[in-house]
């Protein structure tokens, strides 16, 4: 309902600005908030970035974050309403750390497992993308934040992802890329939507009128901002006219002074900036920031226990997809109490727990399976070995260090001392207290290192400028590090390069010390020093390596292998050129399960990875990246405490030449998605080809039998039957597909899902309400949606590739 005295309170508040205040406005004051006019009594926002946690505005260990389990574990649980606790959550986060928009959920769509960013988003299918991004949105915002939709539209690769032209078809645009956009912004009302780099269909969509105001605000009544997305707009008249609201990060953008001298040249009228001027205002409204303006949410919801929260994603997410049995009995769940395990792999010790990139947020602490399991496990009955490293590249520096930061002015007098969590400082545009961008000349990094294995220890330096690294007094490095990509993320994502190794022994502290002057960056919208100290451990000899892990593996009663990508494979600002898991984890599973028959394989990755020996191994159990909680809650479920409650909200292929679509390279800037319709299921609905783990896939401990179904006005109604031992989990799914088979067409598509719970030998029943969308289609020649009566087939069952139960509909107008 419209609040009469917000809009009123924004009107009067506009009415007091000059053009010069409302064009600063409408740029960020710094990296990531808009400045207060204490004229109007207008309050400065705070954004922030984070799908599965809030970072704030410092981005480092010293400001910690609760954090959650990627997008794609959130999808995988097939459960909006568990996701909208979620979003209460990281709103409690978020006004923890003064922040009052956050730059979330990522709801672009897996076009390909190419797809650099693929763990940021949630699924190949729009509607399951839309339900979940909706809960996120909706949690969000009843905790009175904003939720920041992103990225408007078609961002679903990051190949040249600040300059491509993604050329997509009227009839795919509508169903597939901005389908679940239209879902949240009808069904959620978000306070703001992030608009992409990438251009679409020739406009770059930060000026995207047709798309901005036509579709969002004209059919869709979006009346929230629009925010760019961080150094993504090109011009002052092309955003401000195309229906960008604000240019971020500032101080320096196409808006402010820019804004108001185009308004002066009778390039642009006044009324157009007003008009983004009342809906940035609205938003400060709703955040509580305007006098006389009521906030959104008066009434907070009930704190949440975040660790606990975090678990229950995570386990929720998991998705089984092998349980073969062995002996006539599954391998899992584990006895714990006459069960010994050999719990194998990096991965398992050092938890990969999100993805790289701007999602990247700093949790106080980290369970790791190694610590899950031990804890869950009697003691002695579990061992661990690494097995094999899983990169060459080397990490930030971290365990054995500790370390300081000093800060010095040009003439050498130092400014400020600080002590570091870890050899990684990063501040975007915001300085810790005392210090300021002007003044800061130098920082040096030092410390000591205390090893805690003998051998040879490289060291390297991530950054931009000049630096000089010494390492138990001896110099490995003094030069200058330039930028080496077009992608000026790279200072943040890279690998820091190789200086040089040092021979040292365990035990004995040696000091380090990291001199760095940071290079100017012209032309940057605002002022960043972000640098690394890396190191990397002694390399053991691979084979023996190896050996320990098949030697433990035939000791014990299982095995347990964790694999892993690495943040050299998934991240923001690269796409993948390969699904294989990194390193020798292949031929190490392998290896292991020819040892013990009784293998499970944890694999650890945001998106799919080949899985040569899926069926030479017991289970297999995807993970995803599984947030702070990953162990306990592996932990939980390997011993059956918790069921895997996950179903593949994306399909996995046995081998990336089996995708439908690969194709991220642009040609001459252009990037055609020449498949239209056929992404994901919809695609390998017309191949023979059959991926390893169907879409909706994902077993529980017990087993469900389908016995009817019914159809009545716009409902389906379907009972199934727990015929296992113990209370379980089901996720229907009902696809629609046309009795009369339109090959240009996809054959059938997700129309509803709903979940059930029952014990054993109970029956329960899914009751699903499909959407009139459903039976619509996008009509190029009409440009409207257009109403399809006539036979339908539902299928309904646990994924695209296993539905027992159909039956044929009638529909009219």
């Amino acid at each position: 309902m419209r609040d009469e005295a917000t809009y009123e309170a924004v009107e009067s508040a506009l009415a007091k600005l000059d053009l010069d205040a409302k064009a600063r406005l409408l740029q960020g004051q710094d990296m990531w908030t808009l400045p207060a006019l204490p004229q109007i009594g207008l309050g400065s926002l705070v954004m922030s970035d984070g799908p599965v946690g809030v970072r704030g505005v410092f981005w480092g260990p010293d400001d910690p974050s609760i954090l959650l389990p990627s997008p794609t574990a959130m999808a995988a649980t097939w459960d909006p309403d568990l996701i909208a606790r979620a979003g209460v959550l990281l709103a409690q986060e978020a006004r923890r750390k003064g922040v009052h928009l956050l730059l979330a959920p990522t709801v672009n769509m897996h076009r390909t497992p190419v797809g650099g960013r693929h763990f940021e988003a949630y699924s190949e299918d729009p509607l399951l993308t839309g339900a979940i991004g909706s809960g996120y949105v909706r949690g969000v915002q009843s905790g009175g934040v904003g939720a920041t939709v992103k990225h408007f539209v078609a961002n679903d690769a990051e190949t040249d992802r600040m300059s491509v032209d993604n050329i997509v078809s009227p009839n795919a645009l509508r169903e597939i890329y901005l389908a679940p956009f239209e879902d949240i912004v009808k069904n959620s009302r978000p306070w703001a939507i992030m608009s992409a780099y990438n251009s679409v269909n020739g406009t770059t969509m930060s000026e995207h009128n047709e798309l901005l105001n036509g579709v969002l605000r004209g059919e869709w009544g979006f009346d929230g901002c629009v925010v760019s997305d961080w150094m993504g707009t090109r011009s002052t008249l092309g955003a401000i006219l195309g229906g960008l609201d604000i240019a971020m990060p500032g101080p320096r953008s196409v808006y402010g002074e820019l804004l108001a001298e185009a308004v002066r040249n009778d390039e642009v009228d006044e009324s157009v900036v007003d008009d983004a001027v009342r809906r940035v205002l609205l938003l400060a409204a709703r955040a509580g920031l305007l006098e006389d303006a009521n906030p959104a949410v008066t009434e907070l919801p009930a704190p949440v226990d975040g660790r606990a929260l975090a678990h229950e994603i995570a386990s929720r997410s998991f998705v089984l997809t092998r349980n073969a049995p062995i002996g006539g009995e599954t391998i899992l769940p584990i006895d714990p109490s006459t069960t010994t395990v050999a719990l194998i792999g990096l991965a398992a010790r050092d938890a990969r727990v999100l993805g790289g990139g701007s999602a990247m947020v700093f949790p106080e602490s980290v369970v790791s399976p190694l610590d899950g399991l031990t804890a869950a496990l009697p003691e002695g009955s579990l061992s661990y070995s690494i097995g094999t490293t899983l990169t060459d590249q080397m990490g930030t520096a971290e365990r054995g260090f500790d370390l300081r930061a000093r800060c010095y002015d040009a003439a050498g007098t130092l400014l400020r001392e600080l002590d570091l969590p870890n050899g990684m400082i990063t501040w975007m545009g915001i300085l810790p207290e005392g210090l300021d961008f002007q003044a800061l000349h130098t920082i040096e990094l030092l410390g000591t290192f205390t090893p805690s294995e003998s051998g040879s220890h490289r060291f390297g330096t991530k950054g931009l400028g000049m630096f000089t690294l010494t390492v138990g007094g001896e110099t490995l490095f003094d030069g200058d590090q330039p930028l080496e990509s077009s992608d000026p993320f790279e200072l943040f994502f890279g690998a820091p390069k190789d200086r040089g190794s040092v021979e040292l022994t365990a035990g004995e502290p040696v000091e380090v010390v990291l001199k760095h002057t940071p290079m100017k960056m012209e032309g940057s919208p605002i002022d960043i020093l972000s640098f690394s100290l890396g190191h990397q451990e002694p390399q053991r000899d691979p084979e023996e390596l190896m050996a320990e892990a098949v030697d433990a593996a035939k000791s014990a009663d299982v095995a347990v292998v964790v694999v892993a990508t690495t943040d050299q494979v998934e991240s923001e600002g690269f796409d993948r050129s390969t699904l294989k898991l990194p390193g020798r984890q292949d031929e190490l599973v392998s290896r292991v399960a020819a040892a013990n028959p009784r293998t499970v394989v944890v694999v650890n990755s945001g998106s799919p990875v080949e899985m040569p020996w899926r069926n030479d191994v017991s289970a297999v159990l995807l993970s995803w990246f599984p947030g702070q909680e990953a162990g306990a809650a592996l932990a939980d479920v390997l011993v059956g405490l918790i069921e895997p409650g996950g179903r593949l909200p994306t399909t996995w292929p046995a081998t990336l030449a089996d995708c439908p679509v690969t194709d991220v390279t642009p040609v001459d800037g252009k990037l055609t998605y020449t498949e239209g319709l056929f992404i994901g299921y919809r695609a390998w609905d017309r191949t023979d080809v059959a991926p390893a783990f169907a879409f909706g896939h994902g077993l529980g401990y017990t087993t469900w039998e389908y016995e009817s179904v019914e159809w009545q006005g716009d409902t389906v109604t379907v009972r199934i039957h727990n015929t296992g031992s113990r209370q379980g989990r089901e996720v229907v799914q009902v696809y629609l597909a046309a009795a009369d088979i339109d090959p240009s067409r996809p054959a059938r598509a997700l129309a509803g899902f709903a979940s059930v719970v029952a014990e054993a030998g109970e029956t329960a029943t899914a009751t699903i309400t499909l959407p009139r969308r459903a039976f619509e289609v996008w009509d190029e020649q009409s440009r409207s949606w257009c109403y399809r009566p006539g036979s339908y087939d539902l299928h309904v069952g646990a994924s695209s590739a296993n539905c027992p139960l159909t039956l044929r509909i009638e529909t009219q107008n």
